[in-house]
């Protein structure tokens, strides 16, 4: 009987062939655990000389992140190039619809595949996983419409599995936590602003510098609603007139605890399940 560790593996095999069908790619590279393995991949299957990482830097985009992004390629080896992008001039994007994720990987598929045309490389590739399958994921339909390739995807390999072999091959996201954009912070129909970003950004980064790795701010107008894991709600509590004073500072008038703890994409627990709904999008059902 096959084990675990020899389906994952061939999975990985799988999408070395994915990768190598391709030829020459551009990797839209986040530097989070799914963007890291994908590049690792590529340039493992195709060498550096046929991959080229590009970071698109906007409001959104945490700037822990990009420096993290700057440096891992680098460690990588990676042929690496930094965009600057910027949603809040995306019509639509600001008004914060509930396929908002749709214009921004539009855009920043827009940013990429005349790059790649320019200089030669055959495909642009992004770190959707299987995962991403049963979630809301408006960004897979303009990658669809735009014919940008998702191997980790079609491959049919899961977080998990991304992260167990991170560890295998020495990547430190293996354990990274996950991260979104900024804007996946501010409720559906709540108005995206370059204010309520920055006020974003600093609440969580001072949330990190005080030691919580897995943390997010959901912004409701003037109210910050914090998540953190579960087993680490005493925490927070333990240090609360601290973060209290610093997030009164940077803005907000009500700061608060979600009891429930830190879940991917909560602010898409108020969706129905027809907006939630990506399975008939793209011929992903």
């Amino acid at each position: 009987m096959i084990t675990m560790e020899q389906q994952i593996e061939q999975k990985y095999e799988q999408l070395g062939d994915i990768l190598r069908s391709m030829g020459k790619v551009v990797v839209a590279f986040s530097g989070g655990v799914d963007s890291a393995f994908l590049l690792k991949a590529a340039l493992e299957y195709l060498g550096k000389d046929n991959v080229l990482a590009i970071t698109a830097d906007s409001e959104t985009y945490p700037e822990r992140e990009k420096y993290e992004a700057i440096e891992l390629a680098k460690e990588m080896g990676a042929p690496h190039e930094v965009i600057h992008t910027s949603e809040l001039n995306i019509p639509g994007y600001a008004e914060n619809p509930t396929n908002r994720c749709y214009f921004c990987k539009n855009s920043l598929f827009d940013h990429l595949i005349p790059i790649a045309a320019a200089r030669g490389y055959e495909h642009v590739v992004f770190g959707a996983i299987a995962d991403d399958l049963g979630e809301h994921r408006p960004g897979l339909q303009a990658a669809h419409e735009q014919g940008v390739r998702a191997p980790l995807l079609e491959a049919g390999i899961k977080k998990s599995e991304i992260r167990h072999l991170s560890r295998k091959f020495g990547l430190k996201t293996w354990d990274k936590p996950s991260f979104a954009c900024l804007s996946s912070r501010i409720p559906y129909g709540e108005m995206i602003t370059a204010q309520k970003l920055s006020m974003i950004d600093q609440a969580e980064d001072f949330l990190i510098q005080l030691g919580f790795r897995q943390v997010r701010v959901r912004q409701h107008d003037t109210l910050a609603r914090i998540e953190v894991p579960a087993a680490e709600l005493a925490e927070v509590l333990a240090v609360a007139d601290t973060v209290h004073a610093k997030l009164k500072e940077i803005g907000y008038a009500y700061v608060t605890l979600d009891l429930k703890g830190y879940r991917s994409g909560s602010l898409n627990e108020v969706l129905s399940p027809e907006q939630q709904s990506i399975k008939a999008v793209a011929g992903l059902s």
